[in-house]
């Protein structure tokens, strides 16, 4: 699908004064509030926006203060694994 967006020409010129690719920008911004709202998945945000590995969604993430819930049931979990590992 192809998405048109109209933004007054003084006010594209002023937001793409920096150099950065505006649909590439617009693109991103879409991506990550449909991620955070839950509407997308990880995978599915990682072929939206193109990335080629799983650490550069987590780059991308990171750089935009988006963090996994991360729960003290889910480090007990990784702990017992750990543990029947022998580690």
């Amino acid at each position: 699908m192809e998405l048109t967006v109209q933004i007054p020409d003084d006010l594209a010129i002023r937001m793409s004064a920096s150099g950065s690719d505006l649909s590439r920008r617009a693109l991103e911004a879409l991506a990550l509030e449909e991620f955070k709202d839950g509407h997308i998945t990880k995978p599915e945000l990682r072929r939206l926006l193109g990335f080629g590995s799983r650490y550069q969604l987590d780059g991308f993430l990171k750089a935009h203060e988006v963090y996994e819930d991360y729960t003290m049931q889910d480090l007990e979990q990784e702990l017992e694994g750990l543990r029947r590992l022998g580690i």
